[in-house]
């Protein structure tokens, strides 16, 4: 997370439960909102649990169900989002793949600028 996107209030690290290569269409849509991933590299969520998190948050269903178990008094929370590569696989344009790409972003987006209170339907609390 950067710092225009509540990085000065909260740590956070991504991973996957089959973390592969970094999508390029992925790269391509967090540039146009100013966002450079083109270094980041895919990593396995077993590299993060040895670390103390107070909350773990799954953003796809098969991640839910995958997800480790975290040490410690993490919160487990799922918010639930589409899955922009399989919506694209049958897009009729670069331009409707992309489409759904922008779309989750810009959900994921409005999740994390409305923490903590985006995650308190779900019983979390901060």
């Amino acid at each position: 997370m950067t710092d225009f996107l509540r990085g000065d209030e909260y740590e956070a690290a991504g991973a996957g439960v089959r973390p592969g290569k970094v999508d390029p269409r992925a790269v391509t849509f967090m540039a146009e909102i100013g966002i450079d991933i083109s270094a980041q590299t895919s990593k396995d969520v077993s590299e993060l649990v040895d670390r103390k998190w107070d909350i773990v948050v799954t953003l796809c269903d098969h991640a839910r169900e995958s997800c480790p178990i975290f040490p410690g008094t993490a919160q487990r929370v799922h918010k639930g989002f589409q899955d922009p590569p399989h919506l694209a696989k049958n897009a009729a344009s670069e331009e409707e793949a992309m489409s759904h790409y922008r779309r989750v972003r810009d959900e994921i987006r409005t999740m994390v600028e409305q923490l903590p209170e985006s995650l308190e339907t779900t019983g979390w609390r901060g």
